[in-house]
């Protein structure tokens, strides 16, 4: 199995890469292919650019975004860690998707550029087992109150993955990690990523939809 990793922390010495040095410690034991992309690593720049732009209306599609689509091709299991700001993926994770995910690779209209706005959509992308694991700072209280992860579902799990054809998407949130208060909760947390690993690679693992459960809730 190739898994493709991406990951958005800007520091070495960070709880996040803490959680994502977890979930890769049963993955690699069991002697798995990992690619892992490193956005900050990587110095990925998210900004929609004029050429980002041309290839949205069928120009030439930028060279380094052609070279993130084929690791992303490449990879039997997706997994995107990320620290929650504002109720959503960092801005580096989001532009990756909006330059990444780009029209006649993850999604098409009719038969192209050419039928934008004339016919309907379709996704491109390979339905994959993917992983969603997001690290708030919230309580789990707030998220439920305010829906906010019911909202961060709608929008990531739904209005992007599915959206491009992956609709085998599943979402984990740690909450409340922030403080010396949580040390006891940031430690546990890091033996249920480890848990959440190694069912996210089971062979007996039961594939999900996304789409399905969302309009069945």
């Amino acid at each position: 199995m190739k898994l493709l990793v991406v990951f958005a922390h800007p520091l070495r010495n960070s709880y996040p890469r803490a959680v994502l040095d977890a979930f890769l410690e049963p993955i690699r034991a069991q002697g798995h292919q990992i690619d892992l992309l490193d956005l900050h690593e990587e110095d990925f720049d998210p900004r929609f650019t004029q050429a980002d732009h041309a290839h949205f209306w069928g120009g030439d599609i930028p060279e380094e975004i052609s070279a993130y689509q084929k690791r992303m091709d490449a990879a039997d299991r997706l997994a995107f860690i990320y620290p929650v700001y504002w109720w959503g993926m960092p801005a580096i994770m989001k532009g990756w998707i909006e330059r990444t995910f780009s029209g006649d690779w993850a999604y098409v209209y009719g038969e192209g550029v050419e039928d934008r706005g004339k016919a309907g959509l379709k996704g491109l992308l390979a339905n994959r087992p993917t992983l969603l694991l997001g690290i708030g700072g919230s309580t789990e209280r707030t998220y439920r109150r305010y829906r906010y992860d019911d909202a961060m579902r709608t929008a990531i799990d739904v209005g992007v993955f599915s959206y491009c054809g992956i609709r085998d998407v599943e979402t984990h949130l740690l909450f409340d990690v922030e403080g010396d208060e949580n040390a006891d909760r940031r430690e546990a947390y890091l033996d249920d990523v480890k848990q959440v690993a190694r069912a996210f690679i089971a062979p007996d693992r039961v594939p999900r939809d996304a789409k399905a459960e969302h309009f069945a809730d």
